[in-house]
């Protein structure tokens, strides 16, 4: 009992590493440097390593090692798009099945994203908008889809991370999310569908910034 919590625990440090950009995608993950840091032995490192890999987070080769998984730009296209429609799926059942109490909590979540959009603090803006869409999800009383739309945000929130760093997106975010509240409040479920598949939905424009702000995160590693 006592290796499967610290499994959990040296699994949720990973994560959060990822997700914060410590451990950027491309990046090598070395068990014995990982057990050195958690003093612990492989065992629980390996166990975590295999449950970040089943969330899409890492990829391990037998060969060469475990890597924060990195996708090609047809691979990164699909896993957005793949991620507003889930994301759209979400908006539009929370838009019927959300509760009082439930939009109280998304609309506190989007007035602090409201200052943090303007006083462009970037890495609270990133925290505070990943609580914003899990209120979304829990919205959809719908246990199933809201735990597949949390591993597929969670397998792309290092990509989202670096997205907002492009030149006033955390502005135009924001301004997105508008959109999808007034929608979920107002109970339109078409709006709320259509207004959050255009803010996850990476094309045109948006994704070669998007490719330009990876090529800039890479060549500053």
């Amino acid at each position: 009992m006592a290796r499967k919590s610290n499994t959990v625990r040296i699994r949720e440090a990973l994560e959060n590493a990822i997700v914060n950009g410590r451990f950027v995608p491309g990046t090598r993950l070395d068990p014995a440097m990982l057990a050195q840091e958690f003093e612990c032995s492989r065992t629980p490192i390996r166990e975590a390593l295999q449950q970040l890999e089943a969330s899409g987070l890492v990829r391990i080769h037998s060969k060469q090692g475990t890597f924060v998984s990195e996708w090609n730009v047809e691979e990164l296209a699909e896993r957005f798009e793949a991620m507003a429609e889930m994301e759209a799926t979400c908006a539009r059942l929370a838009a019927r099945r959300i509760t009082d109490t439930e939009l109280a909590e998304l609309e506190a979540r989007h007035e602090a994203c409201r200052q943090l959009a303007a006083d462009e603090r970037f890495d609270d803006y990133y925290a505070e908008n990943s609580a914003f869409h899990a209120c979304i999800y829990r919205a959809t009383h719908n246990a199933f889809i809201a735990q597949e739309a949390m591993r597929l945000h969670a397998m792309l929130q290092p990509y989202r991370r670096i997205q907002l760093q492009v030149r006033n997106r955390v502005k135009r975010s924001f301004n997105e999310h508008e959109a999808v509240v007034a929608a979920i409040r107002d109970g339109d479920d078409a709006a709320a569908e259509q207004a959050m598949r255009g803010h996850v939905l990476i094309q045109g424009d948006r994704f070669h910034d998007l490719l330009a702000a990876l090529r800039s995160d890479a060549a500053g590693r």
